[in-house]
């Protein structure tokens, strides 16, 4: 835990109110327009829900909010925090699902976001399992504008350690081209690597029509790759995803 910061689950409506304002700045909306409204947070915690909220001093520097799911599973709706927190809000979230016996945390994410998708797959170990196209479909907030909203879907394993994620450097021949007109995808026996832009949300805001060639381009090596039978289990430092073929479609 970073010093000086705490972590607390919140119910009460000022605190929820300012989680909600959180998130709209983390989404660059309005205030009055919030992509969650503390109304909404308040329902969810009425129904067994839990918002976390991490504390730098008195500062508000990172929330999470969960749900419980079907089947002693946890769906994580949204979470956001400072650089160095977004760990600690994770876990803070985990052992409030192992508390309430969840087995298993799902969420989504933008898979263009690498870093993104290294803190879920390499940090906490959790495993991409579905692909979704389009799945909130237009978007105005500061962050999606202009792009379509193909999400990622990871199912965590609370009981395995964090970090547990396969990881294998990208290799074999090259079998799709990026728009940026280096290697995208690579695949050698049972593994599959795909590359992401360095940094989508700039790249959206500088060229929105490049950024919706790579959305394009990494969408159907995903598509194809989970048809066949592949999960994402890895993304290094340079981008590259690992994706290995799981061994009910070998």
């Amino acid at each position: 835990m970073t010093a000086g910061v705490t972590i607390r689950t919140v119910h009460d409506v000022a605190s929820l109110a300012a989680v909600a304002d959180h998130f709209s700045d983390v989404w660059r909306t309005p205030r009055t327009a919030p992509p969650y409204p503390a109304e909404v947070l308040h329902s969810l915690v009425h129904a067994g829900g839990a918002v976390h909220a991490a504390y730098d001093g008195q500062r508000l520097a990172g929330a999470s909010v969960a749900v419980l799911g079907p089947e002693r599973g946890t769906y994580s709706l949204v979470a956001a925090a400072d650089r160095g927190l977004g760990h600690a809000v994770k876990l803070a979230q985990r052992d409030w699902a192992l508390g309430a016996g969840a087995r298993t945390m799902r969420w989504t994410f933008d898979p263009l976001v690498g870093r993104n998708a290294r803190f879920n797959l390499a940090k906490l170990g959790a495993t991409g399992t579905e692909y979704l196209v389009d799945f909130y479909g237009p978007m105005a907030d500061g962050v999606n504008d202009g792009d379509e909203s193909d999400r990622l879907t990871v199912t965590w394993d609370l009981a395995a350690a964090p970090g547990s994620a396969h990881e294998v450097p990208a290799r074999g021949p090259v079998v799709r081209t990026a728009p940026d007109g280096d290697p995208l995808a690579r695949r050698d026996g049972r593994h599959l690597w795909c590359r992401v832009p360095e940094d989508v949300v700039k790249l959206r805001a500088a060229d929105p029509a490049l950024a919706l060639r790579w959305r394009y381009a990494v969408r159907d090596v995903f598509v194809e790759a989970f048809t066949e039978g592949f999960r994402a289990t890895g993304m290094s430092r340079d981008g590259w995803y690992t994706l290995a073929r799981t061994e009910q479609a070998a």
